[in-house]
């Protein structure tokens, strides 16, 4: 079979596909070019999910200390500061449910999306909760301790995770992405300075990114 660009509009239309074949005269660079969006979204996921899990755990101790109580996200719907993150509390218990399981915190804990954890360091629960929030970054330089610090590059995080997740394009600006993977390395270290060290084994990003650039003839 000829995996041309007939082939790749078809399978993964002609929208998906246009960007490519716009930037590449040559339909064979096009597909190559498409090819190595895969290879480079894939190499981030070491780092995004060791991350997510980190943040989530470190987040949730903290939380369990400031209401005292295992279930802590019983108290949104309480808080009238805190009402707007029940709405992610109910969607996990819902999804609970609904595969006919128990719910129960850890449950619920692992359940809560990488949005609902950036959204805790919004600025309109500053007041409340990053007294409490800031504890889960021991790491983080005195200097740079503040929420918006943490929430930026969080939020960058989580939009260029998500683009990872939804199969859309990320490999335009090997700069840009080279600079969120530095991102996420300095943001595990602010929650546990080993872990930056830890994923090197499992971390591809650099040699595929090299592996790229060698492909498609690119500098940076």
């Amino acid at each position: 079979m000829d995996y041309n660009k007939k082939y790749f509009d078809k399978v993964f239309s002609t929208k998906r596909m246009e960007r490519y074949f716009k930037l590449h005269k040559d339909e064979n660079r096009a597909i190559m070019h498409y090819c190595c969006n895969i290879e480079l979204a894939e190499s981030f996921y070491p780092c995004l999910s060791v991350l997510e899990v980190a943040l989530r755990n470190a987040m949730s101790r903290e939380l369990e200390t400031m209401a005292g109580r295992e279930d802590w996200y019983v108290i949104f719907s309480k808080t009238p500061s805190l009402i707007n993150l029940d709405r992610y509390v109910s969607q996990a218990c819902k999804q609970i449910a609904g595969r006919h399981e128990m719910i129960t915190p850890s449950k619920v804990i692992a359940e809560l999306t990488l949005g609902f954890w950036v959204s805790l360091l919004n600025s309109e629960y500053e007041n409340i909760l990053w007294k409490h929030l800031r504890r889960a970054f021991p790491y983080m330089p005195k200097n740079l301790r503040q929420r918006k610090n943490l929430s930026a590059p969080l939020n960058a995080i989580r939009t260029f995770r998500n683009r990872i997740f939804h199969n859309e394009s990320i490999c335009w600006n090997l700069n840009r992405v080279t600079s969120i993977h530095k991102d996420l390395l300095r943001v595990m270290g602010w929650i546990n300075q080993d872990l930056p060290k830890w994923i090197v084994a499992l971390d591809r990003f650099e040699a595929v990114k090299l592996r790229i650039m060698n492909r498609m003839n690119w500098t940076m």
